[in-house]
């Protein structure tokens, strides 16, 4: 046993090519890991509530100053955004829903209204990493109608306001 880090390194290098054939027969096959529910409802619902809360962070955090810190919540936004239109397969509205079957009627202005949130949450994220607060501010001042309201507006039915009592 003269050399004992030998018998090391070939232990390693053999586990190394066995997690590389392993990986690659799993991408042949087509087998992919999905972060799913089942239920695309309730997964996009999930996925809308996530987004509120970062988009909620970002407001915060541009009200305290910290416009650099706005970059992970704005990332996680335009990652989001790329997972859409996967979330909405046809059929998928039941009573729990809130999406408009204008959705699967005008797919292509679907798509691209995900597009547009991905591109302008990227675009946010980019200011944020720059240190500009002055673009930072003005992207978020715009942001729900610009991002969230391209879809929201023409594919989502409205939530119901609670009645406010009268006087």
């Amino acid at each position: 046993m003269a050399f004992p880090h030998v018998k090391q390194g070939v232990i390693l290098l053999s586990l190394a090519l066995s997690l590389a054939a392993l990986t690659a027969a799993g991408c042949a096959t087509g087998t992919a890991t999905v972060l799913a529910s089942g239920d695309p409802v309730a997964d996009r619902q999930r996925l809308m509530k996530n987004n509120g809360a970062n988009w909620a962070d970002i407001q915060h955090k541009v009200k305290a100053g910290n416009v650099e810190a706005v970059a992970v919540n704005a990332e996680a936004i335009a990652l989001h955004a790329q997972r859409i239109p996967l979330l909405f397969p046809q059929g998928s509205l039941n009573a729990k829903s809130k999406a408009k079957p204008d959705i699967w009627e005008r797919w292509p202005e679907f798509q691209a209204a995900a597009k547009n949130l991905e591109n302008r949450a990227s675009t946010l994220r980019d200011q944020a990493l720059a240190k500009d607060a002055a673009a930072v501010q003005a992207t978020v001042a715009t942001f729900g109608r610009d991002a969230c309201g391209t879809c929201h507006t023409p594919f989502r039915v409205p939530t119901q306001q609670p009645a406010q009592p009268r006087s």
